[in-house]
């Protein structure tokens, strides 16, 4: 019997080669590799990084485009975007903050799992953008720490994604103990976080 489908039934060639994630540093023989534990864990981080958009602006914008099939933040390992603090790593802040939006900020990122990471996204996020009033924060680093700051009013995709390969970068170097070293502590301190 015929196949139904016509389409798809004969090898081609690829048009570009296919890039793999290179393997960490480590020592290969014949049936084994070696390695570094955090090496391998920064490269099992990096890839699967989980994020969690606060949007409240025109950058939410953005990040609809980014996520979309055209930008595909996806193939980077982020196609599962999650509304629940608790099983996210990544907090991207986009858009205005209001000082009274503040402690839910706060709240969401104390609610993520350490290890956690953040990207201000937009110049509203960053250093309040264009409004420079009593009730808009000027800039969320006031409230948390921030890793990466994209700017832009909004930020093309593409900036989004330079600055989410730097948290990638950030994420796969990260030693497993820094996170309990006395200076981290130090920086939580000074953000009134335990």
């Amino acid at each position: 019997m015929a196949r139904p489908v016509q389409y798809n039934i004969t090898d081609k060639p690829l048009e570009k080669p296919i890039s793999l994630v290179s393997a960490p540093e480590g020592y290969a023989g014949e049936g084994f590799f070696a390695s570094k534990l955090s090496d391998v864990v920064g490269l099992a981080r990096k890839n699967s990084i989980w994020p969690l958009p606060f949007a409240t602006s025109c950058c939410g914008i953005e990040f609809m485009a980014l996520m979309a099939s055209h930008y595909d933040l996806a193939r980077f390992g982020s196609e599962r975007v999650s509304f629940t603090p608790r099983q996210c790593d990544l907090l991207m802040v986009m858009g205005t903050i209001a000082k009274k939006m503040a402690p839910v900020v706060k709240q969401v990122y104390l609610q993520m799992a350490e290890p956690r990471w953040v990207l201000a996204m937009g110049a509203c996020a960053s250093s309040g953008g264009i409004f420079d009033t009593y009730s808009v924060l000027q800039g969320i680093d006031q409230i948390i720490p921030v890793d990466v700051y994209v700017p832009g009013c909004p930020p093309r995709p593409e900036a989004v994604i330079d600055g989410f390969m730097r948290i990638q970068d950030l994420v796969g170097q990260e030693n497993l103990r820094r996170r309990n070293s006395d200076r981290y502590r130090e920086l939580m301190e000074t953000y009134g976080i335990q």
